[in-house]
């Protein structure tokens, strides 16, 4: 079964075919939300939305471990993130979708692995690259089946959140050798790797990053707002597309 997780913008999939709704219970807390169960073209999926249903709950302290584990207690074989992101490229304006294939983690203080140690060996994943790669070639796959130009490969800087980056900031990640910036790649990639489970993402490019091309003097949360509903649209087709494949 596939699970999606859906990110800003992505709080329910209408072309899902919703067969019941779970209130899953982990032994680390509560997850984001109910999970939803239900059909896609005939196959099984089941759909979280990260930042609660309502969009309450902040990157920072969304429960990353929790949403994971229930997950696979639902019998999820495979991840794909839905998650907006802002550019660093001059090439990834605002509408772009990107399937990355590497991650800088810039967060700090997340609950962020389920081997606290204490209950036996210390266990290390290794994680030299952070995406299943036969997931991300499923997805862009399914992008051209769609007729959607997504970009294969980039990297993605987790900035902690949930204020948006300062422009030196941004400076900083592109001297670091990131393509793109979003506050929610982890540790959920991390922790779906510490489960064995497939993980990759699609994300949106909702706006330059502070500092860049339209957003030199600032980012504009209603410009944000506008690219994202008509996005949105465009990665449901994609899901679908995945689904059928």
């Amino acid at each position: 079964m596939l699970a999606i997780i859906g990110g800003s913008g992505l709080t329910k999939l209408s072309n899902m075919e919703v067969l019941r709704r779970e209130v899953a219970r982990t032994p680390y807390g509560e997850p984001s939300g109910a999970l939803i169960f239900g059909t896609m073209c005939e196959r099984p999926v089941v759909f979280l939305a990260r930042h609660g249903y309502g969009h309450t709950i902040p990157p920072h302290r969304v429960n990353y471990r929790a949403n994971i584990w229930a997950l696979q207690q639902a019998g999820a074989e495979a991840i794909v993130s839905v998650a907006s992101v802002g550019g660093i490229r001059e090439d990834l304006g605002p509408g772009t979708l990107i399937v990355p294939h590497q991650v800088i983690d810039y967060t700090w203080g997340r609950e962020m692995t389920y081997f606290e140690g204490g209950e036996g060996l210390v266990r290390h994943v290794d994680f030299t690259h952070p995406y299943d790669e036969v997931l991300r070639q499923r997805l862009l796959r399914a992008g051209a089946l769609a007729g959607e130009t997504m970009v294969d490969g980039g990297v993605y800087a987790a900035a902690q959140g949930p204020r948006l980056e300062t422009a030196a900031e941004i400076d900083r990640f592109e001297r670091d050798g990131a393509d793109l910036v979003g506050m929610t790649g982890m540790p959920e990639a991390s922790l779906a790797r510490e489960l064995d489970i497939p993980y990759a993402a699609i994300n949106v490019v909702v706006n330059y990053a502070a500092g860049r091309w339209s957003s030199e003097q600032g980012i504009r949360m209603d410009e944000i707002e506008a690219v994202l509903h008509h996005a949105m649209g465009r990665v449901r087709g994609v899901l679908e597309m995945i689904c059928r494949a």
